[in-house]
């Protein structure tokens, strides 16, 4: 009886089983060395494929190795593999997996810190899976009639850039200069000045570190954390330590994420730190798939390899949802070399550059930025009425500075039109100062520039200027808020705010001349 029940209760399962054999596609390695392996058997695999690398004998218990494809040939295809490749030998099986690489993208990575794989790299636990995605790390970029123009400010915080080379949502704009110069500073700056932003409107950062050491990238997130800005912000870190492999693959990760909150219809920012370091890794692995050397060593495709990336960045129509990605990239010259291959490269593809120069740096020029070679190709569209009332002489004056500066170096007799030139060049020069951390939302830059560009200042000696600054906006913050108050709703700068403010200046001004 007993015998009988089992015998029909087997027979139900068999029925109800799908017994057709599973068809998979092995291969075996039959090279390896400086993470790369060769692969014979894999006759269907498709470029950018993931495959998994499985020890043999199975005996050896050893979890399996994702690689990725990235050269077909004959009867060979070669896989760059993604992360430690010690335990990868010659004979090892590979598994074909049909997909492409992929990342987890959501609300949940929010605070967290991954590898460009989607590992976590804090210690907040594992990721929950719950409102987690998976989305391919190359994706196409939008279409020219999916998106809209640049007409949306993002506010950085940090005066001369938000006054002179403003950056607008859905831009792609270059911050390059030598190494230690201020960076990767000022763009850290430019994430913790989103929490001056409403919360319903504010950008969704994403920072990805490449190759930078990995006590830096943990400095960096201990600063956002205590000052709050870490809750929207997500890092992706590939640390010195990594291969280049996940060094190439970094970019594509953070782009992912970003593109995610894009396509929800929100803002998000995307920095990159820095496609030097990328175009080195994947200089280092072309060269490991005796791909041809081109200009630099660097491979023919490094210009493509950038542009797709950056591509991505948009801001969407709004049928499209609205959404945008904005782009900071950030480049290091060698001794100010801006004619080098990659940067020539990256400044073709992005909307402008700022690019903080040495001499500058070593004068005390804090951020650096040379307001010459400097440009925003979206430009005042990208600014809010109040700023581009204030910042339209700004830099025209400061460009006449410059080059009278220069002049008068060689010149003891000077005009007094020529004398007050230089004079107020100076202490415009001296206001743009500005220290890491301390950034400044709109309407207080708006108050602090319109002093300086209506000539308030030019009587005050110079080392007093900023003195001056933080007086004046500690008066306008206790006593009269109602200005910046005015200034930030209707984010226009008025007539009447105008009278109101030259009389506080005025006042403040007294103190210091």
């Amino acid at each position: 009886m007993e015998k009988d029940f089992i015998i029909e209760l087997l027979q139900k399962q068999i029925q109800g089983a799908n017994l057709k054999p599973k068809a998979e596609e092995i291969g075996r390695i039959v090279s390896v060395g400086d993470g790369i392996v060769s692969i014979e058997g894999l006759a269907n695999a498709m470029f950018s494929e993931m495959v998994l690398i499985s020890s043999w004998p199975a005996s050896l218990n050893q979890p399996p190795v994702a690689a990725l494809v990235l050269n077909l040939q004959e009867y060979l295809v070669e896989a760059v593999v993604l992360g430690d490749d010690v335990k990868v030998r010659e004979g090892d099986v590979v598994k074909r997996t049909g997909q492409v690489l992929s990342v987890p993208v959501g609300e949940a990575l929010l605070g967290r810190v991954i590898n460009p794989l989607g590992k976590e790299l804090d210690e907040k636990g594992k990721l929950s899976k719950e409102g987690l995605s998976s989305s391919p790390l190359e994706r196409n970029a939008p279409s020219v009639m999916a998106r809209e123009p640049v007409n949306t400010s993002l506010a950085t915080g940090i005066k001369v850039i938000d006054a002179t080379c403003p950056i607008g949502r859905g831009q792609r704009e270059l911050i390059i200069g030598d190494r230690q110069i201020g960076k990767t500073a000022l763009a850290q700056d430019v994430i913790l000045n989103q929490l001056n932003s409403p919360a319903k409107t504010r950008p969704i950062c994403i920072y990805v570190a490449i190759g930078q050491k990995a006590s830096k990238v943990a400095k960096l997130i201990r600063d956002l954390e205590s000052r709050g800005a870490m809750e929207y912000t997500v890092v992706v870190a590939a640390t010195a330590a990594d291969s280049a492999a996940l060094w190439y693959l970094a970019p594509f990760a953070g782009c992912t994420i970003g593109e995610y909150f894009r396509d929800k219809g929100k803002d998000a920012l995307v920095i990159y730190d820095d496609l030097s370091k990328h175009a080195w890794a994947w200089r280092q692995i072309a060269l490991l798939l005796k791909r041809p050397p081109g200009r630099e060593a660097y491979p023919g495709d490094i210009f493509y390899l950038h542009s797709r990336l950056l591509e991505r960045a948009a801001k969407l129509s709004k049928e499209q949802g609205g959404g945008s990605l904005t782009a900071l990239p950030i480049v290091e010259t060698q001794l100010g070399d801006v004619s080098a291959y990659i940067p020539t490269n990256v400044i073709s593809i992005t909307d402008g550059q700022i690019y903080l120069e040495p001499e500058l740096f070593f004068k005390g020029q804090r951020p650096a930025m040379n307001i010459g070679l400097s440009v925003s190709r979206v430009g005042s569209s990208a600014q809010t009425k109040a700023m581009k009332k204030v910042a339209s002489q700004l830099k025209l004056e400061l460009a006449q500075y410059q080059e009278l500066a220069a002049f008068a170096q060689f010149s003891q007799d000077l005009d007094e039109a020529t004398r007050k030139r230089i004079d107020r060049g100076a202490r415009l020069t001296e206001l743009l100062k500005q220290d890491q951390y301390a950034v400044m939302p709109m309407e207080e830059q708006v108050c602090s520039l319109f002093a300086g560009v209506a000539g308030f200042l030019d009587e005050i000696p110079v080392h007093k200027v900023l003195a001056f600054e933080q007086k004046l906006l500690e008066l306008l913050r206790n006593l009269h808020p109602d200005i910046l108050e005015d200034i930030r709703k209707t984010q226009d700068f008025s007539e009447d705010t105008q009278k109101k403010l030259q009389l506080i200046i005025e006042q403040v001004r007294k103190e210091f001349i």
